[in-house]
């Protein structure tokens, strides 16, 4: 990049602990520098889009977060629990923290209540009646419980995201990670999901979400994370970061995203 940028920061409430802290994280893909220094804390409640040019890192970071991705240098840490090579403290991390993928990831020969409790009967030991009753709160929840002995093959695309929003939900986490939950998706289909995501951000969840839907970022998120070139290069309210975005990346982006 051109341009030299201050680290990005923000301040979070006085006296709290954020839930996630990201302190020096590197990544590499070979000899690509995928991840450049990232430093992010997330408190409990928080709604956090991170947006930014294809390419940037933003993906890269979310999977990083749940230890899909491993990465050189740095500290990620969730609720006091650091990663490290230790696989039993990474799959802590894991049970705390829900991901949404682009493609939904549901499995095609279960039905969408199966698909919701598997995780929770293998992971979290609960009875098959626990937890098909907090799937079924859940499938309710996002709109969707009529659909609960189907299969994925059968419901629309849009449907198979709820599904998959309500999976990780069942879970019972305390962050939530969305990598582009509606770029698979047909344009009418879009709405349905960005609405269950502001459902669930009306209920004080904690999440992360990675989207050019800069019309839900105004709406639901509490700070903007701007990324380019695998480098965050700016952090800031929505208001300002839409109204006076201080960096040149920045307005570019959203010059060319919002036509102006």
């Amino acid at each position: 990049m051109t341009e030299s940028h201050p680290r990005a920061s923000a301040p979070r409430p006085i006296g709290s602990e954020p839930l996630l802290r990201i302190v020096g994280l590197n990544k590499w893909f070979g000899g690509f520098h995928a991840l450049r220094d990232i430093e992010l804390d997330v408190s409990e409640g928080e709604r956090i889009v991170i947006c930014g040019p294809s390419g940037s890192g933003k993906s890269t970071l979310i999977r990083c977060i749940n230890r899909i991705e491993t990465f050189e240098e740095g500290v990620i840490t969730m609720a006091g629990v650091a990663g490290s090579s230790v696989a039993r403290r990474n799959a802590e991390i894991r049970r705390q923290v829900g991901m949404v993928f682009q493609h939904f990831n549901l499995f095609p020969h279960m039905t969408v209540l199966e698909n919701c409790v598997l995780a929770p009967m293998r992971s979290r030991r609960e009875s098959r009646r626990q937890a098909e009753a907090f799937a079924m709160q859940l499938l309710d929840k996002v709109r969707i419980a009529d659909q609960a002995k189907k299969y994925p093959a059968q419901l629309s695309g849009g449907q198979q995201q709820r599904v998959a929003i309500a999976r990780a939900l069942c879970m019972r986490p305390r962050l939530m990670l969305f990598d582009e939950p509606t770029s698979a998706l047909d344009p009418e289909m879009v709405q349905e999901v960005l609405e269950t995501l502001v459902a669930l951000a009306r209920d004080g969840m904690t999440m992360i979400c990675v989207t050019h839907e800069m019309g839900f970022a105004r709406q639901v998120a509490d700070r903007v994370v701007f990324m380019d070139e695998g480098q965050v290069v700016e952090i800031a309210p929505p208001e300002e970061f839409f109204s006076a975005p201080a960096h040149v990346r920045s307005r570019e982006f959203l010059g060319k995203l919002l036509h102006l």
